[in-house]
This record gives C-alpha cells, structure tokens and sequence, in this order.
C-alpha cells in the first residue's frame, strides 16, 4: 500500500509548479478510496488517515515545499472539535493590539476566513495572510511538515472534544454539505465507519493521540486543548493559550479585562449572532459551504440526543483501548 509520495527539493517559493502540482494529483488517483460517507468526494488513504483530496493536495504540497517562518503557529484540531473556536481565539489575541471588540475583522469575516488552511498551499506565494502567523489544518501530527516540526520558531496549538460529540457534530455537518443528488447515510452506517476509523482526517483516536504524544515530549512547541476544558474555564485556558503562543497579557490587561473580552469576542453565542456567520459563505460560488454551517450548538453531551447507550458505549471502549496507558482521557459526562 501506497503511504507516501516522494518529496522534491525545497523551493524558496512557496509557489508550486503545474508539473508538480499534476504529480500530486496523478499520485492521489493511486490512493486506496473510501466512499461510505458519500460526500462530495471519496476519502483517499494517505500515511494512515483519511482525507478528502479538496484537503489532500495542500498537505502534501505543503510537505514538500513548506517554508516555516519565525513566530509561525499551527492551528490544530480533530474535525467537528472546536476548530472555529480555536481559529476565533488565536487571531483575537494575535491581533488585540491592532483591533479592540468594535473593529476586529471577526466581525465582518468568518474565523475560517481570517486563519487560512493549507488548501490551496503553492498556488500563491504565501499561504498565511498578510502579517497573520496562523496556519490551520486538520491534519496528523506526523503529517505536517518536517521543515515546521523541525522549526524551533513554529509552534503547535492542537483543541480535540469527547469524540461522541465530535462524531455527531461531523454527521450533522455532512449532511448539510452533502449534494441533493447524492443519497444521504443513516446515522448508523456514519457511526459504524467512524468506529471503523474511515472518517474524515480519522482515525479519531490516531489524530487525538498524535498531538497528544507530542505535547507531552516537546511541551514547549506543543500545546493541547481539550473543547471541554476551554468551555469550562475559558478565560482561564485563553490566559494559558496567549502565553503559549507568545503574545502573554500583561497585569494591565488583565485588570482592565482584556482576557475576559476576547472570551466574550469568541464566544458561540457571540460569533454565531454575527449576521457574516449567519448569511456568509465560505467558498464563493459554493451554496452548501455557507458559514453558518460551522455553527451548530456548541454544547457538551449533545450525543446524548442521537447516539443509544450502546452505540456510546462502543465508542467509549475503543477509545479507552486505543488511548490506553497514555494518560489521556474523555469524561463521561451526562450532558447536563
């Protein structure tokens, strides 16, 4: 089985050749194909997880021709998991010093517009907006790229949530992006597949226990999140994740509120009131792919309302077997 396509020489440009471009996409067509979800595209099997190529083709370019720069911060997550949160987040305190709660762009653009992802990596000559060190992406720890890992100027922030609800968040969202035309999946075959680990960026428990590894052995680049832990205490966790990243608040800051305002900035109940978040679109051209789509309910234990005792406790017993021994675990809340 096909895991890997060969790297070509680092270019100082980030911009990507035509050649080089159609080998990728000639090498995904060689990918072993998943389609039970019967979403807009079959996943592809690549280094042990599944994607979609919309998503692929950057991951793999950015592999090859990635170039970190000082101060870079990846913007990581496990899919349906807190990402437009955590996007939210990072720009907000990235950016306090230039914007205040009345003029931040998060109010007139998307958290999925103002922290870019690695699709469309080599077809312009930076992949980051203009003064913005935020990069974004799903993908596995071991599949970002070596040149950022080995960076001592990149850093990593990873969010993941109980995969119940991850998973119940995913098939929700699936199902407003998926084509008329094409048949919907139960909520059964879904889940069957995700416990099979073909989901997308899945298996769940690799993703999870990727970042997880990594934030134990290079505490220092790695920084891991749980959506759990963050809504719980936010300000909290906002106060750990600015000084992670390297923009801490000052004594000032906090006793003015500062901390407080970005939580509040952020907020499910704040962004998802944003008439951009209600009406926007996330790709141009793209009816399905509206902003509206990435916000759902943000609560805790939702899967209570779709998922039998059953079907949970399956899931419970993979994750436990899978995460086993790691010092990594989900509590088994009741939604309340």
């Amino acid at each position: 089985m096909i895991t890997h396509m060969a790297t070509d020489s680092m270019d100082k440009e980030e911009l990507v050749s035509p050649e080089a471009l159609e080998r990728v996409r000639e090498f995904m067509l060689t990918l072993p194909k998943e389609n039970g979800w019967r979403a807009f595209q079959p996943l592809c099997l690549y280094q042990g997880f599944w994607s979609f190529p919309h998503f692929l083709q950057g991951i793999i370019l950015a592999q090859q021709h990635f170039k970190p720069k000082p101060g870079d911060i990846f913007v990581c997550s496990a899919p349906k998991s807190g990402t437009t949160w955590l996007k939210a987040l990072t720009f907000a305190i990235f950016t306090r010093n230039l914007f205040d709660n009345s003029n931040t762009p998060l109010l007139n653009k998307g958290p999925h517009h103002c922290v870019p992802t690695l699709v469309g990596f080599g077809e312009k000559p930076d992949i980051r907006e203009p003064g913005i060190p935020l990069i974004a992406t799903h993908a596995p720890y071991h599949s970002l790229p070596k040149s950022a890992l080995d960076s001592d100027h990149a850093k990593i922030v990873y969010i993941c949530r109980d995969p119940k609800d991850a998973f119940v968040s995913m098939f929700q969202f699936a199902a407003k992006r998926r084509p008329k035309e094409i048949e919907p999946i139960s909520l059964e075959e879904a889940f069957n597949l995700f416990c099979e680990g073909k989901s997308v960026f899945g298996p769940a428990w690799d993703n999870i226990l990727g970042y997880w590894k990594a934030s134990l052995e290079r505490p220092a680049k790695v920084m891991f999140l749980k959506y759990e832990d963050l809504l719980d205490d936010s300000e909290l966790f906002v106060k750990k994740l600015a000084e992670f990243m390297g923009y801490p608040f000052s004594l000032e800051e906090e006793q003015v509120g500062a901390v407080q305002k970005i939580v509040d900035l952020c907020s499910f109940e704040n962004l998802s009131n944003l008439e951009v978040n209600k009406t926007g679109k996330r790709h141009a051209g793209d009816a399905l792919a509206t902003n509206k789509s990435f916000f759902r309910k943000g609560k805790v234990g939702d899967w209570q309302n779709y998922l039998t005792p059953e079907m949970a406790e399956r899931l419970d017993k993979i994750m436990e077997q899978k995460l086993s021994g790691y010092g990594l675990n989900f509590k088994l809340n009741d939604g309340s």
